[in-house]
């Protein structure tokens, strides 16, 4: 099987890729962020793709200038458990030989569930990637499903949304206990500008807004953390 090739950016929500994965790395600088992307890109594309129901791989840098964010696009959990068997430890043996002491701070297995983008999405290229990490009281898939159902109705009723935002993709944990939201930005800057605006982080101070950021089991408002993605890999 081909070595991999850069992928195009809109990638997100493969239906080809039900089972996404997501993890961080800690580097702590800027210049390690550099290199350990290129770490990984010469790795990988230095050998051939590992499994055919890998559909794509992509990296992105965190503007903390510390952390690396990994999505990695599975057929299935299956595939995922025979790459490690197979493939996983040289290529991170490897990357860990160009920059050593990397703290990998775990692995969040993920389903889809719903998105929501602008009508002109096609046309605009995002700036930033925002990943907003929701964590709920133990497992309760009925509970991930009713909250991200009404994030969707405050969006709908919301009276002023932010022209900044492009897209947004939620995705449930298969635990039962987190929610992700990877959104698209036009810019960092104007991520922070719907931040400042009036309410308790995006969104008006609506009733809808308030029973989100309110909804029993919710434990704090969520990390928030912005990325630019950095590597995108593929099958040819």
């Amino acid at each position: 099987m081909p070595a991999p090739h850069e992928a195009r950016r809109d990638h997100h929500a493969r239906p080809d890729a039900p089972a996404p994965f997501f993890s961080t790395w800690r580097v702590g600088t800027p210049e390690r962020q550099r290199q350990t992307v290129n770490a990984i890109a010469r790795t990988w594309e230095s050998r051939p793709w590992p499994a055919e129901d890998l559909r794509g791989y992509h990296v992105y840098t965190g503007h903390d200038g510390s952390t690396l964010l990994h999505h990695s696009q599975w057929a299935s959990e299956q595939a995922y458990e025979a790459f490690v068997k197979t493939h996983r430890q040289e290529r991170v043996d490897e990357i860990d030989t160009a920059v050593p002491g990397i703290e990998r701070l775990g692995l969040g297995r993920y389903r889809r569930y719903r998105s929501a983008a602008r009508e002109d999405r096609a046309a605009v290229v995002p700036g930033c990637i925002v990943i907003v990490d929701i964590e709920f009281e133990g497992p309760d898939p009925d509970r991930q499903r009713a909250w991200v159902d009404a994030v969707f109705e405050a969006l709908e009723s919301e009276p002023h949304p932010h022209p900044g935002g492009i897209s947004a993709h939620f995705h449930l944990s298969t635990d039962g206990t987190r929610v992700l939201n990877y959104a698209e930005w036009e810019s960092a800057q104007a991520h922070l500008d719907a931040l400042a605006a009036p309410g308790d982080g995006v969104g008006s101070t609506t009733p809808q807004w308030e029973r989100v950021q309110n909804w029993p089991g919710l434990t704090g408002g969520g990390r928030v953390s912005r990325y630019d993605h950095a590597l995108g890999l593929v099958p040819r």
